[in-house]
């Protein structure tokens, strides 16, 4: 009797959790479907009330009337290389980083550590001035290298992700690589780097959201219309007086496509290098 009804708690306790977990599925979902909704409708739909979520006539052609105000090929163009290039920017000067301060042993090697984790606590806005000091005395604005050049230098966070999953390899791989001949280059390339790829995905997928919703650092550094992003397009259909919602919702659609496609292909490799970069420290 008292088996029957601990089963029966247990399978109480699941279905209300599965009816929390799929309010909350839904309560995060239905901004997207508005917006795919409304991105199908006609202007005089948008606002109606009730609202109305299926389109009489559904307008593909707000997506082609997006194309034709504003040169969104170009826009995309200049947000895929400037997201391209942070992106493999970060892989290689974080990988590199992280190697060292999980295989290598050299002086000072946890201060160093500590310390870039130290960097992580300055807010943004503090080195804002300086930077932007710095790249208009190289001459690099309304250029792509203020946007690119930075990760090539590494980050706090994806060095502090990427050598938490690389102390989670043997060290003996290490040892046997080192009596076949290779040196620490060729640990890193041949056995750190084919080990680590659901972390190197993990850092990838952030780096490149990131880079590819950058809104504030293309607002500063670029000034012509043929350099801007994507973001900075779907500004432009942001009026004073008066916005085309209908148009905005459609580019944003196509803003956010690219990095729906993205994280579904790398879910696996998402999920699996977040949980396992926490489990050591």
């Amino acid at each position: 009797m008292r088996r029957g009804s601990h089963k029966l708690s247990r399978r109480l306790f699941l279905l209300l959790l599965y009816a929390v977990l799929t309010a909350g599925a839904v309560v995060m979902v239905a901004p997207f479907l508005w917006m795919v909704s409304t991105s199908l409708k006609a202007p005089h739909e948008t606002f109606m009330l009730p609202p109305i979520w299926i389109p009489e006539d559904f307008r593909f052609e707000n997506y082609a009337e997006v194309f034709d105000r504003l040169p969104f090929f170009r826009f995309l163009l200049n947000t895929a290389t400037i997201a391209g290039l942070v992106t493999f920017g970060v892989l290689l000067s974080c990988s590199l980083t992280a190697f060292a301060l999980s295989r290598l042993r050299f002086r000072g090697r946890d201060l160093v550590f500590y310390i870039l984790l130290a960097t992580m606590i300055i807010p943004a806005p503090v080195t804002l001035v300086p930077i932007f000091a710095i790249m208009r005395r190289l001459e690099w604005t309304n250029t792509f290298l203020p946007l690119v050049v930075p990760a090539f230098f590494g980050g706090a966070f994806p060095v502090f992700l990427l050598r938490q999953f690389f102390m989670r390899i043997p060290r003996d791989l290490d040892e046997a690589a080192v009596m076949d001949g290779c040196s620490a280059f060729g640990i890193y390339w041949r056995v750190i780097l084919p080990l680590g790829k659901p972390a190197l995905a993990t850092i990838g997928l952030i780096s490149f959201m990131g880079a590819w919703n950058d809104f504030f650092g293309p607002l500063i550094y670029l000034y012509s219309i043929k350099k801007q992003t994507l973001t900075l397009g779907l500004a432009t259909f942001q009026g004073y007086y008066a916005t085309d919602w209908h148009l905005l919702m459609a580019a944003t659609v196509i803003v956010t496509l690219p990095i729906l496609l993205a994280f579904l292909f790398s879910q696996r490799f998402f999920v699996e290098g977040i949980t396992m970069t926490g489990i050591k420290g």
